[in-house]
């Protein structure tokens, strides 16, 4: 098998040659475009939605409805925290995130709760995967609230009492609304 090799030929004339021709198209296309926005944003004759940017501080851009949030723990009738400690949010976070400590529960009422329910937020990805995995309805992320900044990375450590203070209490049943969910009443 014969190896061939294919000769290219170079573009002749000035504009093969040197990047005068090319430098000076580029800067016509940055010439028309200054002189399409220059005069409207000096005079005020843009209207306010052909900007593309806010001013931040005092323009505040709202949340999509589908926005997640901040992490909240929810509570029962009794105002307890509802989560199990069934360690399934911990297992299926991938940023490895949430850290759950359970202990027996005093009352007997339910067999495990969580001593110690800590989210790193600096550490979650938001990929909502802990909400999903819960079997009682114990974390939520529909709280619309951004993260706050914070100077120190243990104040982006939540514990229980500020998870909880961002909850309510939940009318989620468990084990769903019984075998005929699909009827309507």
């Amino acid at each position: 098998m014969a190896v061939t090799v294919k000769v290219v030929a170079r573009p002749a004339g000035i504009r093969g040659h040197t990047y005068l021709v090319a430098v000076a198209e580029g800067m016509w296309v940055t010439f028309r475009h200054l002189m399409k926005n220059f005069p409207g944003n000096v005079l005020g004759l843009r209207k306010k939605t052909d900007i593309a940017t806010l001013s931040y501080p005092e323009e505040k851009q709202a949340y999509p409805a589908r926005n997640r949030g901040l992490h909240r723990l929810m509570k029962r009738e009794n105002g307890d925290v509802r989560c199990v400690a069934c360690m399934m949010c911990p297992t299926v976070c991938p940023a490895h995130c949430i850290t759950i400590v359970p202990e027996e529960a005093p009352d007997n009422a339910v067999e495990k709760r969580p001593r110690i329910f800590e989210i790193d937020e600096l550490r979650c990805v938001v990929c909502g995967l802990c909400v999903e995995a819960c079997p009682c309805d114990a974390i939520r992320m529909d709280t619309k609230v951004h993260a706050p900044p914070t100077l120190r990375r243990a104040d982006a450590i939540l514990d229980m009492e500020a998870l909880l203070a961002r909850g309510e209490p939940s009318i989620a049943t468990q084990g769903g609304t019984g075998p005929f969910w699909r009827e309507k009443v």
